[in-house]
């Protein structure tokens, strides 16, 4: 049961256990490119085994600050190019 509609019981039960897998599945699903840390999903799974603790807390507390985003350019169907910013995938995760 969630408790809290706002605060740290609403960020708590955000970060809950089976909300963060959820979020993580959806993240593998829509696939994407590795953002500036060059990570992609199966190397950000191998980090976050061991680094999630850390960035959990980080984003409890308030200290986490995302990465910048990397930008790249994809093709419009009229022609020309649209600018495309690129987060890590923790971040997407986030």
């Amino acid at each position: 049961m969630r408790t809290g509609c706002h605060g740290a019981g609403l960020l708590d039960a955000a970060l809950a256990r089976e909300d963060v897998q959820r979020a993580w599945r959806w993240v593998k699903a829509n696939r994407g490119a590795a953002g500036i840390d060059g990570l992609d999903i199966a190397q950000t799974a191998a980090l976050l085994r061991t680094a999630w603790p850390a960035i959990r807390d980080q984003v409890v507390s308030g200290t986490y600050r995302p990465q910048p985003v990397r930008w790249g350019a994809i093709p419009k169907t009229g022609g020309g190019e649209r600018e495309l910013g690129i987060p890590t995938v923790t971040d997407r995760l986030i």
